[in-house]
């Protein structure tokens, strides 16, 4: 099921980003992924539009969105493979239509789940907070 965020699922989503990102992104320093939980709990999901997914109304997955960037799509790791994060984009393509994101380079299974979503790579940069290349994609018209 997905349902939209409340300020109760603000553990909940800290959670799985901090498991989901362990597992894409161990590139990061501790201290990166320390300043980036502070900005997510105190800034960015006030901000953001925020859709849950949930199993057995356990929380196992979440889609942020700021118009139609998606500023994270993160699954608990164990959930992965289970078409969770399929339904997610499904469900911010209907709200939105087109899609645009980053994704660090490095972030093999981020790149390969756009991809096979239908995700286009666009230009690539160095992400000026973390200081890692990652690529703007698109799906759908921009």
């Amino acid at each position: 099921m997905i349902r939209p965020y409340t300020s109760a699922d603000k553990a909940a989503v800290l959670s799985i980003w901090r498991d989901a990102s362990a597992l894409a992104h161990p590139f990061l320093s501790a201290e990166a992924t320390d300043q980036a939980e502070v900005m997510i709990r105190d800034h960015f999901l006030d901000i953001a539009e925020t859709y849950m997914a949930t199993v057995d109304d356990r929380s196992v997955g979440f889609i942020s969105l700021l118009d139609h960037e998606v500023g994270g799509l993160f699954l608990c790791p164990a959930f992965h493979g289970r078409g969770i994060g399929r339904a997610l984009m499904d469900h911010a393509v209907a709200l939105k239509g087109h899609l645009e994101l980053d994704v660090f380079v490095e972030n093999a299974i981020g790149r390969r789940f756009y991809q096979q979503y239908g995700f286009t790579a666009g230009k690539e940069s160095m992400s000026p907070f973390f200081g890692h290349p990652e690529i703007r994609m698109h799906f759908g018209k921009c």
